[in-house]
């Protein structure tokens, strides 16, 4: 029994269908993060002409007014148009990163809506419980992480920077756009550099963050077993499964009649098709039957495929009634069925004459 309740077995589809449900999903944040840096760096690269204009009109309205009086009027003047201008550049690209942040998180584990993480939760607030989840050990793992991969991006870069600092004095000989497309160049490759390096910590942090999120959903073989017989005790899953097997045994039944010998009807009610193959059976097998809609599908495919349908309505409500699919006609309706199997067969032989 002891080794029934070791979870050893990955979680089944319920399982993690229930964890989804519930907002539980093997999402990286390291891989949002590193999508949306990348967007963002692009962003401000292709809108960097667009940005720097802004900025030096902006420049040219603070130098026109360096001879007016910093009164109210100005001062609030100054700040709307401060505010405005920072508006329109810093909107496309806060716009363009809330999209990347959400496309990386549907890139990991598709569209899933649920509001269960905002219902409130009151056992959260236990503050021993607070304490005992900040000290764990898997908290201090993520803050020795965090630190790892937060030092080591920031050395590398500062490196880069170091040896960039080297030029300011051959930069400051420049002009102002010579020099802001100069810090633009240097700052995209301090980004790209960086970039690399937290790609490939985010690659890691994935594969760690889905593997202890499968580990943490294993199900002992005790669990499995409860899942299934709870789920067999569902009438809603008994119900369809039920409908999943009658529409493919109708799919089935419905793909025999083309290659039936006699369809025998009522006419309007019942349906019943025939065939004999005397190499595998003894008697007339029944291999499709139905009343009413299902009656009149039968005989329209029927029709199509050139089966003969005959009336006998007393033979067709008693094959309806004895005969189950795939199963011979009894002693007791050999002899009918074989009159009108006669019968079809003259036909047919009339027809080809």
């Amino acid at each position: 029994m002891a080794d029934d309740q070791e979870k050893t077995e990955e979680p089944t589809a319920k399982k993690l269908e229930d964890a989804r449900a519930e907002g539980n999903v093997p999402k990286s944040q390291d891989i949002s993060g590193v999508l949306i840096l990348v967007v963002a760096i692009l962003a401000l690269w292709m809108m960097f002409s667009f940005i720097a204009e802004r900025l030096l009109n902006l420049v040219r309205y603070y130098f026109s007014l360096m001879n007016h009086p910093l009164e109210q009027a100005n001062l609030i003047d100054i700040a709307f148009v401060t505010f405005k201008e920072f508006l329109i550049m810093a909107l496309p690209i806060t716009i363009i990163i809330a999209v990347a942040g959400i496309a990386g998180t549907v890139a990991q584990i598709g569209f899933n809506f649920t509001t269960k993480p905002l219902t409130p939760n009151f056992s959260k607030l236990d503050p021993i419980a607070g304490l005992k989840n900040m000290l764990s050990m898997q908290k201090v793992l993520e803050a020795l992480k965090i630190t790892f991969k937060s030092f080591t991006a920031m050395g590398i870069g500062f490196m880069f920077f170091w040896a960039f600092i080297k030029e300011l004095p051959t930069v400051a000989l420049f002009g102002l756009w010579a020099q802001m497309e100069w810090f633009a160049h240097k700052a995209i490759i301090i980004a790209a550099v960086m970039l690399v390096i937290l790609f490939i910590f985010a690659v890691l942090d994935l594969v760690m963050t889905r593997k202890h999120y499968f580990d943490k959903l294993k199900m002992s073989m005790q669990e499995i077993k409860d899942e299934f017989k709870s789920m067999e005790g569902d009438p809603h899953i008994k119900a369809k499964i039920r409908q999943i097997q009658m529409q493919a045994a109708r799919k089935r039944m419905m793909s025999a009649v083309p290659t039936a010998d006699v369809i025998i009807t009522n006419p309007t009610h019942y349906a019943v098709a025939i065939k004999y193959d005397e190499t595998k059976h003894n008697a007339p097998v029944v291999v499709a039957k139905g009343v009413d809609n299902i009656a009149i599908q039968i005989k329209k495919i029927a029709r199509e495929n050139g089966v003969h349908v005959v009336q006998n309505p007393p033979l067709a409500r008693s094959l309806y009634k004895e005969v189950e699919i795939d199963h011979p006609i009894p002693d007791m309706l050999f002899a009918a069925v074989a009159e009108v199997l006669a019968y079809v067969y003259k036909m047919g032989k009339k027809r080809k004459g």
